[in-house]
């Protein structure tokens, strides 16, 4: 799964990613929303629209904690069910056809034999006919598949996987094509294998013919063999003659080519009356399954979507609270030039520093951009954005050492540290004799970088010699971010 779709904003989501963004509106809502401001920030800064952007939060997190995970497992058992439930479908096919010929020791009842062969079949697509016109899919073999897959899935959070995927289904009217797809699918392997059997027991055993009735009249019968083999025999299926059906009833003898007769009757039955409607329908669900599972979209109305609409797509920044009209006051526009900064390039920012510091400091090159001093909360989420937009090459930030870290600073410090490939920080101190306590502070925020994955050369303490770095244009190696 990429992290970031690509795609035109226009462009529909494909169906693993409203899975995935399912998945996670159904565990928010059930568990309550999780952290984050992370991965807002960085599908804001990557999404087009509001849609897109619930797919890039949804991903983003579903990564942090596993569901995607989660629902690969589930793909694979899902998978191995649907194989287990096509071996079913093949020996019960085979047993079928055996149960319904016998070992050829006794003459094979026709009607007998249509019924065992067609008999559930027919009955079950004509149920699933009548499912559009009544209540239910229809489709319990696609049912039982989604059972059998729920009992054979393990792990935390597993029911979020089918359930989400029954809730994107139910959109569109896709569950019922899908799960019909399905159960055509296993009736189209089991009669495969059905007629393979009885054309390979057909061919090595030696079976008589007849057909026996106490309340029909032969001619009943003649007219019921002659109407179902019509059909077979216009696609080149062999069909008894007339005199040879009123022969057929076990009491007189029959010459070899009745029963051969009897046997392309048989098989040309459940290939027009079982294999072919049952084909037909699995292509046909298949392409309607196909059509609805790509007109499905993502409702942002949903609870757990809407409430997001103004984190993803705000209609515009807050700018405080304005203050009380006093007499004499009058607002004014200060015009000052915004900090940029190219993709790439080196950035220098100051976090909370005194404000008896020289800035920028003393030798700053002219090629590296300066971002300024971040103080308030609204500033460090525009630094985040905008290096979000724009990562940087070389990142230096500078702390002030002689105040004690804090936990928002130490975040603050990594989140921007995962948006350069190349950072560092200073603990700057004044340039002067460091006291005890100082030397102990920098010893904590020492210790609580390294907490937060910053490596030992990436932590300096003199300002000078970042600068120096921080000013050369040797190319940074891009790594792979993790």
């Amino acid at each position: 799964m990429s992290d970031t779709p690509h795609a035109h904003p226009n462009a529909r989501p494909r169906f693993g990613q409203l899975w995935l963004a399912e998945s996670l509106r159904l565990r928010e809502t059930l568990w309550g929303p999780l952290e984050d401001t992370s991965e807002v920030r960085r599908a804001r800064s990557e999404g087009r629209n509001f849609t897109e952007r619930l797919i890039l939060r949804a991903q983003y997190l579903a990564q942090r904690e596993k569901l995607d995970q989660l629902i690969a497992r589930w793909s694979v058992a899902s998978r191995l069910t649907l194989g287990g439930m096509a071996l079913i479908a093949i020996f019960a096919g085979i047993a079928a056809a055996l149960g319904a010929l016998g070992d050829g020791t006794r003459p094979v009842n026709v009607n007998l034999a249509l019924a065992a062969l067609l008999g559930l079949n027919t009955l079950t697509f004509v149920l699933w006919l009548l499912s559009f016109f009544i209540s239910g899919g229809g489709s319990w073999l696609g049912e039982c598949w989604l059972w059998l897959t729920r009992k054979l899935a393990r792990g935390p959070d597993v029911a979020l996987a089918p359930r989400a995927l029954v809730e994107v289904l139910g959109r569109n009217s896709a569950m019922r094509w899908l799960f019909g797809t399905i159960s055509h699918g296993l009736w189209t392997i089991g009669l495969s294998a059905m007629l393979l059997t009885m054309a390979t027991v057909l061919a090595t055993r030696r079976y008589s013919f007849n057909w026996e009735t106490t309340l029909l009249s032969p001619d009943a019968f003649v007219t019921l063999t002659t109407v179902l083999g019509w059909l077979p025999s216009k696609l080149g299926f062999a069909m008894p003659a007339e005199d040879i059906i009123r022969v057929s009833d076990g009491l007189q003898a029959l010459p070899p080519t009745a029963y051969a007769y009897w046997s392309s009757w048989l098989i040309g039955c459940v290939v027009v009356y079982g294999l072919v409607p049952r084909a037909i329908a699995m292509i046909v669900s298949g392409l309607m399954a196909r059509r609805k599972l790509a007109a499905i979209t993502l409702d942002p109305s949903l609870p757990g979507y809407a409430e997001l609409r103004d984190r993803l797509e705000p209609f515009s920044e807050h700018t405080g609270i304005d203050s009380p009209s006093t007499p004499g006051f009058q607002a004014h526009v200060i015009h000052q030039e915004q900090p940029v900064h190219r993709p790439g390039q080196s950035v220098l920012v100051g976090i909370e520093l005194a404000p008896d510091m020289v800035w920028p400091p003393p030798g700053f090159p002219g090629h590296v951009a300066d971002l300024g001093i971040i103080d308030s909360r609204q500033q460090r989420k525009t630094l985040l954005e905008h290096l979000q937009a724009c990562p940087p090459g070389r990142l230096l930030m500078v702390c002030d050492a002689r105040q004690t870290p804090d936990r928002g600073t130490i975040a603050l410090l990594a989140d921007l540290g995962t948006l350069s490939d190349t950072p560092q920080v200073v603990l700057y101190t004044g340039g002067g004799q460091s006291s005890p306590n100082e030397t102990r502070r920098v010893g904590m925020w020492r210790q609580r970088l390294a907490a937060a994955d910053f490596q030992p050369e990436q932590i300096q303490n003199d300002l000078r010699s970042a600068i120096e770095w921080l000013s050369d244009t040797t190319p940074v190696r891009q790594e792979p971010r993790p």
